[in-house]
């Protein structure tokens, strides 16, 4: 049975005049703003190399005045940065990393831990986000003993890892746990030799220290090798898995739209600033001739990437993310 035309027509001139009510009205309508959240994800990143599980873990960022620190002209730092559409200061990431080797969790660097504030300090909850805890870390290996990679040492004014060996070059520990030479030390380099002996002093009393002389095989798969200049003991760690290999430089660059193109441009930590050079010179064209990974403390997190020799200099190629973790 249909209906009348009459009402069929009332029936949408209705309809259309609700419609146009709710259109009307509809400005008026108002849903509460969703708040801001303000805070990263969990700052680990993780990839397998050969049967090695590595995960690179965030101990924060820091703003650093870079176009001060570096031996470049200021302006040209500047410029330089600015390609890349950064500026100054640049914020700076601090990373450390973690390698499963089967029977060794080994921590490459502790960050900065409560040395530099709030801005740094998150390592340990990065390493629990990313399922593992301080206790199963059975080796600290340390590049070298800046404050910003021994401070994480500690949690509280307490061993952080406290079924951990740590490691570094007998070279670095001789040199920054030195009373004598830290009398002699310059103003800028004092908080160092500090932060070197308090970090590393409760290790040490506990008999969980072990120094090693260069080129040493610290546990399997993990290799140390000397490469002097930014410190007295500074150490490149080569990770090893079934053919395939991570070189992890610690902080052999510290600004990479910087110093990939110009590698003979140094920075104010360095302690012997000719000897920094000639070491990443030398390691940076062993890596790009090899093609393997790489892996440095201070490029933006995860700072694991390969190197392209260009006519200028190197080109960073940072990895890609990836879910594939057979």
């Amino acid at each position: 049975m249909s209906l009348p035309s009459y009402i069929v027509s009332l029936t949408r001139s209705v309809l259309l005049s609700l419609s146009v009510a709710v259109v009307a009205a509809s400005p008026s309508i108002s849903f509460a703003a969703a708040p801001l959240i303000k805070t990263q994800a969990p700052g680990y990143f993780r990839m397998m190399l050969g049967t090695f599980e590595i995960t690179a873990v965030s101990d924060g960022t820091l703003d650093l005045p870079v176009d001060t620190l570096l031996s470049a002209n200021a302006k040209q730092t500047r410029a330089q940065l600015a390609k890349s559409y950064l500026g100054v200061p640049l914020e700076t990431s601090f990373n450390a990393y973690l390698i499963n080797t089967g029977s060794k969790l080994v921590l490459i660097d502790t960050g900065g831990g409560l040395l530099f504030g709030d801005q740094l300090g998150k390592l340990i909850k990065n390493i629990e986000a990313a399922g593992y805890k301080a206790s199963q870390i059975d080796d600290v290996l340390l590049t070298h003993l800046h404050s910003d990679h021994v401070g994480g040492l500690l949690l509280d004014g307490a061993i952080a890892f406290p079924n951990a060996t740590v490691h570094a070059n007998r070279r670095e520990s001789d040199y920054w746990l030195s009373t004598e030479r830290m009398k002699t030390a310059s103003a800028n380099s004092m908080e160092f030799f500090k932060a070197a002996m308090s970090t590393l002093g409760p290790y040490i009393q506990a008999g969980k220290y072990q120094p090693f002389d260069a080129d040493t095989m610290i546990v399997p798969g993990v290799m140390a090798h000397a490469a002097y200049g930014h410190t007295a003991g500074s150490t490149v760690y080569t990770v090893e898995s079934k053919g395939q290999e991570l070189n992890l430089i610690g902080d052999l660059i510290h600004v990479g739209p910087v110093q990939f193109e110009k590698p003979e441009v140094t920075i104010e930590f360095d302690v012997d600033r000719s000897a920094a050079k000639a070491t990443r010179l030398t390691v940076f064209s062993q890596i790009a001739k090899s093609g393997q990974l790489m892996g440095g403390s201070h490029l933006p997190f995860p700072g694991l990437g390969r190197l392209k020799a260009t006519s200028k200099g190197y080109q960073w190629l940072p990895v890609d993310y990836t879910t594939h973790l057979n």
